[in-house]
């Protein structure tokens, strides 16, 4: 079962960098870590020499400070320049992404802002390096894609539950009584552990979608101790579980619009076209180049997911869902294998087994396959292509699951904290825009100040906005904050 996207940030989708903690340690650190060199694993080489990783302990349970504790892996490369402002921290979303595995790859994108600032990135508890959970073998994880996450009998829905419980177990298993403890709390208190250790005064940060979350709930708890702070393709604090689950629908089809536009297509007729494909498909799953793999519906509504990310993709969705109407699915399921992190070799990421693992503990709502079932024409009319498996996901991601969940909504409110520079794309459609504005009346008056880019794609720094690129930079280099209500077109 895939999430359809609780906003996993895709800066390094095909970059996976995987980094860990080596031999040797800096001489001339102030934060009271082992700094060595990054050392490559399974998954890809080590990063270059720029780059040091450490591990952090901090308490397993925050309620009890001096008990148990979990190692959390850190990445960082020092600012360039003598002016430093401090260690800038970033987390990539998910939730689930690694920041010691994109953080290198994404370093491009922000490199005038390692001028001043250390660019540091860490995974959070439950994730790669920071004991990071595993729920499912890669064997059993492949053998679950024959499962329908929009069912239409009743031993699809059968399955379709049976399988989200056995995944519950499966996390259980591995991750113990940590699966009590990964929470966003927990992670924002892991962050103002790590701004302690780097020797920050103030929490520098640039959270990207399920980023913006975290970023957000720091604020709530430690609002004296906010920096200069950017949230980009931002998460609706305001949503439950439904909420989200509808946002998403109704993001993906705008992008989905965008995209049958750019083509010529009129999107009411492409969209009918495109969900007449899936139902064939869910009906006689089509030939893929692949050894004894099928496409499937599933794995066909996630290759269309992942170009809907990128308006740079649109050209590659178009020749997949051509070769699609042709009976060759091989194009669509090299997206989802792309989405799912499935090499060629048959191994699988694990970030959706965090993503679970998090967002399960976060949410309290546990919405019953009788109610999705009384949702499912509102989301089959916000979107005919992605409704109904969004609508379903409210059901099965947290079916039965072993450890309650904390809230309805996050807090995110955070009066007296420094500005909060909020930036929403109104393209966005992992994140849709109307979240982020959200987000900044959320956070509180003088404190959440809107950027409004016009633009496609999930976030916006880094996107090709001169505008955005150069009114972030100038918040976060040197403090100047924008008007709030700024619009990049």
């Amino acid at each position: 079962m895939t999430r359809f996207v609780r906003g996993t940030a895709l800066v390094a989708a095909s970059a996976l960098l995987a980094a860990g903690c080596g031999g040797g340690s800096s001489d001339d650190d102030r934060s009271g870590l082992s700094w060595g060199r990054c050392k490559a694993t399974a998954d890809g080489p080590a990063p270059s020499s720029d780059w040091q990783c450490a591990t952090l302990k901090v308490p397993l349970d925050w309620s009890k400070p001096d008990g148990e504790t979990i190692g959390l892996g850190l990445i960082r490369a020092k600012a360039r320049g003598g002016d430093r402002v401090g260690s800038l921290v970033f987390n990539f979303g998910g939730p689930g992404a690694s920041g010691v595995s994109m953080m290198p790859s994404y370093a491009p994108t922000v490199s005038s802002l390692r001028e001043r600032y250390d660019l540091v990135s860490w995974d959070p508890r439950g994730v790669g390096a920071s004991e990071g959970v595993r729920c499912r073998s890669d064997k059993e994880i492949q053998a679950a894609e024959s499962v329908d996450v929009s069912p239409d009998t009743p031993a699809e829905e059968k399955a379709y539950f049976e399988d989200a419980a056995a995944f519950g177990k499966g996390c259980r298993k591995d991750a113990g009584k940590q699966m009590a403890h990964v929470s966003t709390a927990d992670s924002a208190r892991d962050m103002d552990r790590i701004r302690e250790v780097l020797g920050d005064e103030k929490m520098h940060y640039f959270g990207i979608s399920y980023g913006t979350e975290l970023g957000g709930t720091y604020a709530h708890l430690f609002p004296k101790n906010v920096g200069r702070m950017t949230l980009d393709a931002v998460v609706d604090p305001g949503a439950d579980t439904v909420g989200h689950a509808e946002n998403q629908a109704r993001g993906f089809q705008r992008a989905l619009n965008g995209y049958l536009e750019s083509t010529g297509q009129d999107p009411r007729d492409g969209t009918r076209k495109i969900a007449d494909l899936l139902r064939r498909i869910d009906a006689r799953p089509l030939a893929t180049g692949a050894p004894g793999r099928k496409l499937t519906q599933t794995l066909a509504v996630t290759g269309i997911i992942l170009p809907l990310y990128s308006k740079d993709s649109w050209p590659t969705l178009t020749s997949a869902l051509d070769a699609a109407e042709q009976g060759d699915g091989s194009e669509l399921l090299v997206l989802a294998d792309r989405y799912n992190e499935r090499t060629p070799s048959g191994r699988y990421g694990t970030t959706t087994h965090s993503q679970r693992v998090i967002s399960c503990l976060d949410d309290r709502q546990r919405p019953t396959a009788a109610r999705t079932k009384q949702l499912l024409p509102r989301f089959e009319k916000i979107s005919p292509v992605f409704g109904t498996f969004l609508g379903w996901d409210t059901a099965g991601w947290c079916h039965d699951w072993p450890v309650p969940g904390q809230h309805d909504t996050p807090e995110v409110s955070a009066p007296g904290a420094a500005p909060v520079l909020v930036v929403g794309n109104t393209g966005d459609p992992a994140t849709p825009y109307e979240g982020a504005r959200r987000m900044a009346d959320e956070l509180g008056k003088g404190v959440g100040v809107m950027l409004t880019w016009r633009g496609e794609g999930h976030g916006a720094y880094g996107s090709g906005s001169d505008c955005v690129d150069s009114t972030v930079n100038a918040y976060l280099l040197d403090g100047s904050v924008p008007k709030d209500g700024k619009v990049c077109s």
